[in-house]
C-alpha cells in the first residue's frame, strides 16, 4: 500500500494498492468516518486482477478538512477530479456506506468516467417499512441539533480513548467485531490518533457530511433520479445484520432498480472488513459477467 496526495483543489490522501499495470483500474470509497483503512482486507484480494486504489475523503483519514466541504455533494465532485486527474481513465467504483452515494452521485453525473459501480452497504432512501436500529436513530438525531452535537462528539473525542472510539464504532458497523484481525483494529487506532492531533476541525467536518447526507435522504426523489440515471453496470451488496442501513431498504432500491445485480450477505454494515472473500468473490464475479476486468 503506497501512500501519495494530489492537489486537487486541496491537498487530498490516496493509497496505492499495487496490481497488474495492464489491468483495469478499480477505486474504494469509504463511508461516513471512515478512511482508506476500510478497505485493506478486500483490496489484497482485487489486485490479481485490477489496479486498485483508494482515496480519503474530504474531512476524513489523511485527508483531513483542508480539501474543501466535506458534504456529499462536495466529495462527490472530488471523486469526480480523483478519477480525471490521478486515475485518468473510467474506472470501476467500490462505495461502502456513504461513499456508496458519494460515488453514485459521481456516475450519474460523470458517467465516462465510471465503467461500473459496486455499491457496498450504501446509504439509500428509508423503505416504509424499514426498523431503524433505536441506537443509530438516537446518535443522527443528536447529529441534527446545534451546539449539542458539537459538544458531544468533541467531548468524546477529548475523553475516550482511541481504542475505545474505534471499538465502540467497529461495534455498530459489524455483525461481529471479533471477525477483525487485531491489525486493522490497532491500524485504525494509530489513524484515530493522527487525526485528532492532525485535523482539529475533524467534528465539524463529520457533522457536515452526517448531515448533508440526512438532507439528501430527507428528500430523496433527487438521489432516485440519480440512481435511476445510471447506465453502467451496478452491483448492489448488502449485509442482513446492517445496523446503519437496513436490509429492507436495500431490497426496497433492488425492487425498484431490477437490472441492477443484488446479493446478501451474512454481514453487518462493512462486509469489506467482516467477509472480505465473500464479498471479493461477488464483485469478481460481477466484474468478469460484465467484462469490467480481465
Amino acid at each position: 500500500m503506497k501512500s501519495a496526495y494530489a492537489d486537487l483543489g486541496g491537498r487530498v490522501h490516496h493509497v496505492d494498492f499495487g496490481g497488474a499495470p495492464d489491468a483495469p483500474p478499480v477505486v474504494l470509497v469509504h463511508g461516513l468516518g471512515g478512511s482508506h483503512l476500510n478497505w485493506t482486507r478486500l483490496a489484497p484480494l482485487l489486485t490479481p486482477y485490477a489496479r486498485v486504489s483508494a482515496l480519503d475523503l474530504a474531512g476524513f483519514g489523511r485527508t483531513g478538512g483542508g480539501a474543501g466541504p466535506t458534504t456529499v455533494t462536495a466529495n462527490a465532485e472530488l471523486l469526480r477530479r480523483y478519477l480525471a486527474d490521478v486515475v485518468g481513465e473510467p474506472a470501476v467504483l467500490v462505495g461502502n456506506s456513504m461513499g456508496g452515494m458519494v460515488s453514485t452521485l459521481t456516475a450519474a453525473a460523470a458517467p465516462d468516467l465510471v465503467r461500473g459501480l459496486a455499491l457496498i452497504g450504501p446509504s439509500v432512501p428509508l423503505a416504509p417499512d424499514a426498523r431503524i436500529d433505536p441506537k443509530v436513530r438516537l446518535r443522527f438525531a443528536v447529529n441534527l441539533i446545534p451546539g449539542v452535537a458539537g459538544w458531544v462528539l468533541r467531548r468524546r473525542v477529548a475523553t475516550l480513548p482511541a481504542r475505545q472510539r474505534v471499538e465502540e464504532t467497529l461495534d455498530l458497523a459489524c455483525a461481529d467485531r471479533g471477525r477483525l484481525p487485531e491489525e486493522v483494529i490497532a491500524q485504525a487506532v494509530v489513524l484515530d490518533e493522527e487525526m485528532t492531533r492532525d485535523h482539529p476541525a475533524r467534528v465539524a467536518s463529520y457533522l457536515d457530511a452526517s448531515r448533508s447526507l440526512l438532507r439528501v435522504l430527507a428528500r430523496p426523489n433527487a438521489y432516485w433520479q440519480a440512481m435511476a440515471s445510471l447506465t453502467m453496470p451496478v452491483l448492489l451488496v448488502h449485509g442482513v445484520h446492517d445496523r446503519l442501513v437496513a436490509v429492507g431498504s436495500a431490497r426496497a432500491v433492488a425492487a425498484r432498480l431490477p437490472h441492477w445485480s443484488y446479493v446478501e450477505l451474512d454481514s453487518g454494515h462493512v462486509p469489506q472488513l467482516e467477509h472480505p472473500t465473500e464479498l471479493s468473490g461477488h464483485l469478481l464475479g460481477w466484474l468478469r459477467e460484465h467484462r469490467l476486468t480481465r
